[in-house]
């Protein structure tokens, strides 16, 4: 074991930088994300069939394409067709359209398991569609989908360590940086694994309590 304490202290501060910036690519995909998949999900049950097909397409693509491949096609891809966008974009682009697919399934899943009565019911006061769906059915889906919804959270936030392979200095990064800089691979990682682990607990945590809050009788 190559653990010396000296150099684990020296790279904590490259590795708070690497976090801060896995903390940044984490909440702006999620958000974005969020946005997109509720699109999607609304999509995937609509009754008009073009609009649920294409969006049943997309999350079955970027649900079977893995991240990886899509941030070399992205990256890599782009620029050859003209279009340059920095690491940092195309890294927050990839992550938020494959959370997007999951989260989509998910919100698709909770608006299934809502009794189809509720919206019939709806209808028959005279609300429109949208407006049923927004008063009757999606504040009920809420309770349910939180808690998988953040644990998908959980897994984007360690899916980015796949953006170092895009030169960005991410946690991960931040780590293969100082393992190369000081010749020692246990220290610099000890600290990758201890930071990570210190973002994702308050998560875990968090959809805990969710679970707890919403547990459906």
């Amino acid at each position: 074991m190559d653990f010396q304490w000296d150099i684990f202290v020296e790279a904590i501060p490259a590795l708070l930088g690497g976090a801060w910036l896995t903390i940044q690519l984490t909440i702006i995909s999620v958000a974005i994300g969020l946005a997109l998949g509720l699109f999607v999900a609304l999509g995937r049950v609509s009754a008009n069939p073009v609009t649920s097909k294409l969006a049943a397409a997309y999350t079955t693509a970027m649900r079977g394409i893995p991240l990886l491949v899509t941030l070399m096609f992205l990256y890599y891809g782009l620029p050859s067709a003209g279009l340059q966008l920095s690491a940092f974009t195309v890294a927050v682009i990839a992550l938020a359209v494959t959370n997007a697919a999951y989260v989509a399934e998910i919100i698709r899943a909770g608006i299934q398991s809502i009794d189809r009565g509720q919206m019939r019911a709806a209808r028959s006061l005279g609300m429109s569609y949208g407006l049923a769906m927004r008063r009757i059915i999606l504040p009920q889906v809420v309770r349910r989908v939180l808690p998988p919804i953040t644990n998908e959270s959980i897994t984007l936030l360690k899916n980015t360590a796949l953006v170092s392979t895009i030169a960005l200095s991410e946690l991960l990064r931040s780590g293969l940086e100082v393992m190369t800089w000081k010749a020692n691979t246990f220290s610099p990682f000890a600290g990758v694994a201890l930071m990570y682990l210190m973002m994702t607990l308050p998560m875990i945590w968090f959809v805990s309590r969710l679970e707890k809050r919403f547990a459906i009788p």
